[in-house]
């Protein structure tokens, strides 16, 4: 069953933005994943928290890529370089069958 990684990224600085989002796609590609959404404009469509400054959705088969892509060395240490500027709220879910 597919599953997705659901994020809302916080952007406190922008130091660490080029290097990240020039790397990032390769690094999902490497465990079957693709982005479905990613970037900035998000408009609130209902309830009161704050808006974020990015969103993504990447889509893997299952969650066993998922979960390969997230503990990965590759994303753990492009994920230090975005902790750097960044907080980030990401949750696995899966598909609908």
């Amino acid at each position: 069953m597919g599953a997705f990684i659901i994020g809302q990224m916080q952007i406190h600085s922008r130091d660490w933005m080029d290097e990240y989002f020039s790397k990032i796609p390769d690094v999902v590609e490497q465990h079957n994943g693709q982005f479905l959404a990613r970037g900035g404009n998000p408009e609130n469509m209902e309830g009161e928290n704050a808006l974020p400054d990015a969103a993504f959705i990447i889509e893997f088969p299952d969650r066993s890529c998922a979960k390969g892509f997230w503990n990965s060395q590759e994303f753990q240490e492009l994920a230090t370089l975005r902790r750097s500027g960044s907080t980030l709220n990401a949750i696995l879910v899966d598909k609908l069958a």
